[in-house]
């Protein structure tokens, strides 16, 4: 996913509660969705950090000769400014881009 796209807020900001269990009617449920989705954005990011790290590194590295790479400098700064995963999450869930769905909730609804 291109998370360069989003126009999320890069920091925190005051919400509104009712905004948040608008689908679920339990802000319980709502926090649990958007924890999981938070840790999916963690993961795939920093896969993809590392993925790019790995053009950078030499095969015989050695303590004593640590070289300033630019380019590896630059994304580092790219990845810092990026929001947070939680904040990503967030966007995410009230511009209902997020399918979830609770299997213990399917199953009051089968019997």
């Amino acid at each position: 996913m291109d998370y360069r796209k989003y126009n999320a807020d890069t920091q925190a900001v005051t919400r509104n509660l009712n905004d948040f269990d608008k689908e679920t009617e339990n802000i319980y449920e709502s926090i649990v969705v958007l924890a999981k989705r938070a840790n999916q954005i963690s993961s795939d990011l920093k896969e993809e950090l590392n993925r790019k790290i790995e053009e950078f590194s030499t095969s015989n590295d050695n303590l004593d000769e640590v070289f300033e790479n630019r380019e590896q400098i630059e994304l580092a700064r790219y990845y810092e400014q990026l929001p947070k995963a939680t904040l990503m999450a967030i966007h995410e869930y009230l511009n209902d881009m997020i399918y979830y769905r609770n299997p213990s909730k399917e199953k009051d609804s089968i019997e």
